[in-house]
């Protein structure tokens, strides 16, 4: 069997070895994609490919596990080595990657506050059961097994976390290797201040995260290695998007003159090499001064499109690569085209408030509970109170509430609030001259992924909704998923939040893009499955839909539209639209 070690550099079966990776993400590309995006990273030149593991998808309930499917990470292993690929896994508890909560479940706020990413505490309790199941998977495709695995991280960025926590990293480590882990490991931080001290682990090599000044930041990195090779796990080739800012680039011939300096004095990972799609609702969010989510394509600028095209960065690191390496003759085996089914006109609606009875029972409440509470991890929640004839008010306060929130009274909008306008009272002038009913319909927009706001993360309202400072009670909550929706009854009218159903056939199957111009903010299900959100303050103009995503023959398009924006007709375009 080969083996693969770090001494002063990277050595393969005792010869030294420049890793040349490019980041794929499996759970971000339709399992049908998988071989093609792979071929065109060895076309590309790589040698390796390297992948990060939520998570959140893998349990998404405390001790049920999923890798069937597009969570197949041992299939996307092998399909990987068939490709000529070697590869690196990253399957930190907490993975960042502008996924929802950094890959953590939600399910870890369900219950009173834990530590996150620390000894103390039962998370690391959480991880191991976690890590019993997911190395099932995993060590089999170690190379000294037979399998592509080079390296595996432990942790992620912990150095930014701004927290010492020795016991927790030799913990994991300690868990991984209990579990099967037999090729080296790496630790991965940026350039914050005190990250690369904060995040090392005893015998794991320290590497760097950076999008520019290759020279400068390698020579910062170079004291932690101990001697041991120069690694960019996550060099920054593009950047990603939020709802309501530009869409981001950056310069091919800048990027490809810092590759040109870090293989020259090491190796690389190309972060990303193809982005693609957060799926469903999934997409995270950022939190410096106010919240940042982030749009449903994760396309990230990178060598590859979100629809797998290859670009001029593409070409460029080709020509870098080159340099340093034989670029290798592939044949690419999967046929993939573009189509345009043109436009398509509602064939029925139905109103989130009429729907509610298909939509599954309500919890009985005596004071709003957060998704969590309720078992939800993304989404939307509805809540529901009946305030009797004579209320007067001239306050509204929700206590612990996140992200938006949309008020009706007998389901005409009051009140639209988002982020820190949830914070206190605000004014209002109510004076119910009959018995009303309250709904108020709270979104997730996507868990924060990074830095301190990581740990209040829960979503919805978690405590009570006060009228001039008294709590109003009871209440019904519906968790609305936003996933399957088969029970819908669909008519003809509709008012505010609705559903609309779309019906359309696709005789030859081809790569589309749901255009929603007009419409205001929702998402949207393709034949059962959510393939994520649309706004229209962009800068994501249209979901891109993977051809292995529509049936041969009548396919089903369902969108909800929290606004009240609804112009009736979406088209199915044949290009994209980002920026």
């Amino acid at each position: 069997m080969k083996r693969f070690e770090i001494r002063e550099q990277f050595y393969l079966d005792g010869a030294p070895f420049k890793i040349i990776s490019g980041a794929i993400h499996y759970f971000r590309v339709h399992p049908a994609y998988w071989r093609d995006r792979l071929e065109k990273l060895r076309a590309m030149g790589c040698n390796c490919v390297e992948t990060y593991v939520p998570w959140n998808l893998h349990e998404p309930a405390p001790g049920q596990f999923r890798f069937d499917g597009g969570l197949d990470l041992a299939a996307f292993l092998r399909t990987a080595q068939e490709a000529g690929l070697y590869a690196i896994v990253r399957p930190s508890p907490y993975i960042c990657a502008e996924w929802e909560f950094g890959g953590l479940p939600a399910w870890l706020l369900a219950g009173e506050d834990m530590p996150l990413r620390s000894s103390e505490g039962p998370f690391l309790s959480h991880v191991a059961r976690y890590y019993k199941r997911l190395f099932r998977e995993l060590a089999p495709m170690q190379i000294d097994r037979g399998g592509p695995v080079l390296l595996m991280q432990v942790e992620n960025e912990f150095g930014v976390w701004e927290r010492e926590d020795r016991a927790y990293l030799e913990g994991l480590a300690a868990l991984m290797r209990e579990n099967g882990a037999a090729v080296p490991f790496i630790t991965a931080d940026n350039l914050h201040p005190g990250a690369l001290e904060r995040g090392g682990v005893a015998g794991a090599l320290a590497t760097i995260n950076f999008g520019s000044g290759a020279a400068e930041k390698l020579e910062v990195l170079r004291p932690h290695t101990q001697g041991g090779p120069l690694m960019v796990t996550e060099f920054w080739v593009g950047w990603f998007d939020a709802w309501g800012e530009e869409h981001h680039t950056a310069g091919a011939e800048e990027n490809a003159a810092d590759l040109d300096e870090i293989l020259r004095q090491g190796s690389v990972n190309f972060y990303m090499f193809h982005g693609g799609t957060n799926p469903g609702l999934y997409n995270g969010s950022n939190y410096f001064d106010h919240l940042t989510p982030d749009v449903t394509s994760y396309d990230y600028d990178s060598p590859l499109t979100e629809d797998g095209r290859e670009t001029e960065k593409y070409r460029a690191f080709q020509n870098v690569i080159g340099k340093y390496a034989p670029i290798p003759r592939v044949e690419l085996t999967t046929k993939i085209v573009r189509r345009d089914y043109g436009t398509l006109k509602a064939v029925g609606r139905v109103g989130l408030f009429d729907a509610l009875d298909s939509l599954g029972c309500p919890a009985e409440l005596d004071t709003p509970k957060s998704m969590e509470r309720l078992g939800q991890s993304c989404g939307y929640i509805l809540y529901r109170a009946a305030l009797p004839a004579g209320t007067r008010a001239k306050s509204l306060e929700l206590t612990n509430a996140a992200d938006r929130a949309l008020i009706f009274l007998d389901g005409v909008p009051a009140l639209t609030l988002m982020d820190r306008e949830l914070e206190g009272a605000h004014s209002v002038d109510w004076v119910l001259e009959k018995d009303t009913r309250l709904d108020i319909l709270v979104e997730n927009l996507g868990r924060v992924n990074y830095g301190p706001q990581m740990v209040c993360q829960r979503k919805g309202i978690d405590g009570p909704v006060l009228l001039d400072g008294v709590p109003v009670a009871p209440w019904q909550a519906w968790t609305l998923p936003m996933e399957g929706l088969e029970g819908l009854k669909f008519g003809v009218q509709s008012e505010g939040p609705a559903f609309h159903r779309f019906t359309f056939r696709a005789e030859e199957r081809g790569d589309t893009f749901l255009d929603t111009a007009g419409w205001g903010k929702g998402c949207a299900l393709l034949n059962g499955v959510n393939i994520g959100r649309f706004w229209d303050i962009g800068p994501q103009r249209r979901l891109y839909i993977p051809a292995p995503m529509l049936r041969e023959g009548e396919n089903e398009l369902i969108l909800f539209e929290s606004e009240g924006r609804a112009p009736g007709t979406v088209a199915l375009a044949g290009e994209p639209g980002l920026g």
